[in-house]
């Protein structure tokens, strides 16, 4: 066992159930660079009695790929996980019962993104709020869509900042809009320019 494999172990992600995405995109790399992912993904053919002594070999070959695996996939699940996968006899049947456990997981993923689009959407400034504490609810809840894989840019937000403000802000942010390039300023700078006003 070389350096590289010590080291590449000791960083693995252990997946709790609360991670599936990110551990499962790590894992698919791991078994990429691992040279494992076509066993993991498609499994290997039974040895035919009469097989061949190639057949012997890449059969063998196959096999210890599957241990490795398998291996992987023991040490970077926590308990519950491996309860669930300590009867597969391959790699591919532990991965198919991992993917299994987790696909509510991208469902609710969607619903929640679409619950916080409409929350974005309705998204105001509050007549007795700070500039500073809209910001703040404003980039939690950006953040939270980033997480669930929405993009979202600098230019969007600052464009639904800009026109979400309270009344009183109007000159500022025609000021704004004309002296400035949107698309090249920063949520941050926004927040100071405005703050400069308060």
């Amino acid at each position: 066992m070389g350096h590289t494999s010590a080291t590449l172990q000791s960083n693995i992600l252990v997946l709790d159930g609360k991670n599936w995405n990110r551990w499962s995109i790590q894992m698919k790399a791991i078994f990429g660079f691992q040279e494992i992912t076509e066993i993991v993904e498609n499994g290997y053919p039974e040895l035919a009695t009469d097989a061949t002594e190639a057949q012997r070999v890449a059969h063998k070959e196959n096999k210890k790929k599957d241990c490795k695996a398998m291996c992987l996939l023991h040490q970077s699940v926590d308990d519950a996980h491996f309860e669930k996968i300590a009867e597969a006899k391959t790699s591919q049947k532990a991965w198919q019962i991992l993917e299994k456990c987790h696909q509510g997981a991208d469902q609710l993923k969607k619903v929640r993104l679409q619950t916080m689009r409409r929350q974005y959407e309705l998204m105001q400034m509050e007549s007795n709020e700070k500039i500073a504490q809209f910001f703040n609810r404003i980039l939690t809840l950006t953040n939270a869509m980033k997480a669930c894989g929405e993009t979202m840019t600098d230019q969007a937000i600052v464009e639904k900042v800009l026109r979400t403000l309270t009344p009183n802000f109007d000159h500022i942010v025609v000021a704004i809009e004309e002296s400035r390039k949107l698309e090249e300023l920063k949520v941050e700078d926004l927040q100071g320019s405005l703050e400069a006003h308060e």
